[in-house]
Formats: C-alpha cells, sequence, structure tokens
C-alpha cells in the first residue's frame, strides 16, 4: 500500500509540475488557466489518492473513515475547480481581455 501511496504521490507531483510548467509558458490569460483548472485539478485527485492509500496502510475503521473524508475532499475540488475557472475566465472576457493571437503579441517584460 505503501508504494501505490508513493506512485499516486509522485504522479499527483507530476501534474502540479505540468501544470506550473504551463502557467509560465503559456502566453495569455485565457490559455494559462487551462494548466491551472486540468492539471492541478488531477495533481490534487492524484495526491488525494496517494494519502489515502497510505492511511490505509494499518487498516482499520478510523483509517477507512480519514481515506473517504479525503475521497470526498477530491469530489469537492472537482466540482469547484472547473467552476472557479469558468468564473475567472468569465471575469476576463468581462474585463475585456482579448485573447492572444500570432498578430497581436505581447512585447516581453
Amino acid at each position: 500500500m505503501v508504494i501505490a501511496a508513493v506512485i499516486f504521490l509522485l504522479l499527483g507531483l507530476l501534474f502540479f509540475t505540468g501544470g506550473s510548467v504551463g502557467i509560465i509558458r503559456f502566453p495569455d490569460f485565457y490559455s494559462r488557466l487551462h494548466p491551472a483548472g486540468k492539471l492541478d485539478t488531477m495533481g490534487v485527485l492524484m495526491a488525494m489518492a496517494g494519502m489515502a492509500c497510505y492511511t490505509l496502510n494499518h487498516f482499520s475503521v478510523d483509517a477507512l473513515l480519514t481515506s473517504l473524508k479525503i475521497m470526498l475532499i477530491v469530489v469537492f475540488v472537482f466540482i469547484t475547480s472547473p467552476t472557479a475557472t469558468h468564473a475567472i475566465m468569465d471575469a476576463g472576457a468581462r474585463a475585456g481581455l482579448q485573447p492572444w493571437t500570432k498578430e497581436h503579441k505581447e512585447e516581453p517584460e
């Protein structure tokens, strides 16, 4: 069970790293929200699954309940993260942010 927990935690770290790189590398507000919404959600799933597996290492009713609570947190994140990403994109569109195009490049800072 510990090996499964370590694998899940490493996969979560991989998704979080991919999301971080995407936020840094993508050119505009809208495309940066894509890795923030998708990869962070998957990273949370993997990291929390790893924690749930680690909690179940010594099986008991308390460990089972703790694992179920962890998985309920994952369900909550899966509901709220896409909703929050959509709300942020909607706020950007209402504020007048234009999507990036090849003709409309931002000047490097």
